[in-house]
């Protein structure tokens, strides 16, 4: 996933600001769609989704209906061409299959037609106009939630879908606590400074300890651009992962701009995920199960894992 931006679930009362402005830049502004077509009576019974940048910025937006549709699908123009459409889609299929639903349709427009084609719809029908615009539908068959490499023909235990959303550092402990038990095998952090307050709280180093012992391909994971400050505050988690070198992992990142990397996130192997978009604040959103978003994240953080060299400011461990 992209270091600049990342995409989470939107609640329609919470976020319907950011949600309207997005498409109303892109559908009234840009294509002339009229308000009266823009605004319908599903919104506050849609799952949205919500692109934002780096820096908490709304950049794009898409909803799944109950009617089993995907629509509403936009991006800011300074972010096209940059997967952000991708991913949102993404998402929204992945909730899709989360919920069981075996299809989705949506209404494309001609122009989007290849786009949704690269990601398995099929156009069907004539093509036809709405909002003043051509359009066909396409639908796209979901294939079942897969088990994990090693897991072939194994019932895959998915967690029930939740919002998440923080404010404070009781709520982060929280969700933390929530995403290391949902864990089935691996759980990374991103974090500039070990997350003061959370991965050293009694619960959370309880539960990291259970996950990293757990016997069965355990794989904890952390990413810090200062191990001195961690050392400097004697950061409790620090002798756990001197206990446990095999499963419980340290690296720091190298390069400037991996060093520079403005947020912080928690994810799972099972589909969750906590996002907080500026390090140091509490103010954070995610989902126990979002595969889409939860992949980005574990993709990013590998590609960095992969620069980044073992914490040798921690002299004690063994990394």
């Amino acid at each position: 996933m992209s270091a600049d931006y990342h995409v989470e679930p939107a609640d329609w009362k919470a976020d319907r600001d950011a949600l309207r402005a997005i498409r109303d830049v892109v559908f009234i502004q840009e294509q002339n769609v009229p308000i009266e077509e823009e605004w319908d009576d599903l919104d506050p019974d849609c799952q949205h989704v919500l692109a934002r940048a780096a820096d908490g910025t709304p950049i794009g937006t898409g909803r799944l209906t109950p009617q089993r549709t995907i629509g509403r699908m936009a991006v800011l123009a300074d972010w096209r061409g940059r997967n952000v459409g991708a991913a949102m889609l993404q998402a929204l299929i992945d909730r899709a299959r989360a919920l069981g639903w075996t299809r989705v349709s949506l209404h494309a427009q001609v122009h989007a037609i290849g786009f949704y084609e690269r990601h398995g719809f099929q156009a069907e029908g004539e093509p036809f106009m709405e909002a003043g615009i051509e359009h066909r539908t396409m639908h796209r068959d979901l294939e079942p939630l897969e088990a994990a490499p090693g897991e072939r023909g194994a019932t895959v235990e998915r967690p029930a879908y939740r919002l998440l959303q923080t404010e404070t550092c009781s709520d982060v402990v929280e969700s933390v606590l929530q995403l290391l038990a949902d864990a089935r095998h691996a759980f990374v952090v991103h974090h500039r400074d070990l997350a003061p307050g959370v991965l050293d709280h009694d619960e959370v180093l309880t539960a990291v300890r259970k996950l990293a012992t757990s016997g069965r391909g355990a794989d904890v994971r952390m990413l810090l651009a200062d191990p001195a400050q961690a050392l400097r505050d004697d950061h409790r988690l620090i002798p756990l992962v001197q206990r446990l070198p095999s499963t419980l992992h340290l690296r720091q990142p190298l390069e400037d701009e991996d060093r520079a990397y403005p947020s912080a996130f928690f994810a799972n192997d099972n589909g969750g995920y906590l996002m907080l978009p500026q390090v140091g604040r509490f103010d954070g959103r995610g989902a126990t199960f979002n595969l889409g978003t939860s992949h980005q994240l574990i993709a990013y953080f590998d590609e960095v894992w992969q620069r980044a060299a073992p914490a040798t400011a921690l002299r004690s461990l063994e990394l």
